[in-house]
């Protein structure tokens, strides 16, 4: 059985939305922004994140900070306020000592996502990362699974395991990049989709069947 597995990020590995929370709430409080505007941040920033929507927050709220200080301010507060898990990351180091490679595929902007994974100590514990940000592309593309697999020295036509919350980035994309899957259930399942190979309500259990897989 070929060892390899990827993961998602947000909302798999790491907690995404009380990080944008912290975030949002750090950097309104540093330029004293409008509750309008935090709200609106909020909004926006729900599902991704990159340098563009700080340029439309200029506009919409006439501020005079640049575009460029917003984003990376932002990219720090997301970095510092993100998390992972002890027990995920013992987790990823078992999987590790068994010899798995393991590989991170997640949409988003490269600097902030590469700068949560440094931040989580998820860094330390992969082989390769493929943002979407890297390619302009996103999951469920099968192009971002090949660049992981590329910069995990592995190769698709191996097989392996795709981990994640999204049903149909993680899960369809699993599913185009000839990967099993298991799904972290949460979102709706949209019904045309084909089922994941196994269904947790967290990612640790992911890791404890990868780990059975091994045996």
């Amino acid at each position: 059985m070929s060892r390899i597995a990827f993961f998602d990020l947000d909302g798999t590995l790491a907690d995404r939305q009380s990080a944008l929370s912290d975030a949002v709430t750090g950097l309104c409080r540093t330029h004293a922004l409008s509750a309008e505007a935090q709200q609106w941040l909020h909004t926006e920033l729900a599902d991704r994140a990159n340098a563009a929507d700080f340029a439309r927050l200029r506009a919409v709220f006439a501020l005079e900070v640049s575009e460029a200080q917003l984003w990376q301010e932002y990219v720090g507060l997301m970095a510092a306020a993100s998390s992972c898990r002890p027990e995920v990351l013992e987790g990823l180091a078992r999987l590790r000592a068994a010899g798995w490679t393991i590989g991170i595929v997640t949409n988003g902007a490269g600097d902030i996502q590469r700068a949560k994974l440094t931040a989580t100590g998820l860094a330390d514990l992969v082989d390769g990362v493929a943002v979407s940000g890297d390619l302009e592309i996103r999951k469920p593309d099968r192009r971002l699974f090949e660049l992981a697999a590329s910069r995990c020295n592995v190769n698709l036509a191996d097989g392996g395991w795709m981990v994640g919350d999204n049903p149909a980035g993680d899960i369809g994309g699993g599913h185009q990049a000839g990967l099993r899957t298991i799904w972290l259930r949460g979102r709706p399942w949209p019904a045309e989709l084909p089922a994941a190979r196994h269904v947790v309500d967290d990612v640790t259990s992911a890791i404890n069947i990868l780990l059975n897989e091994t045996e």
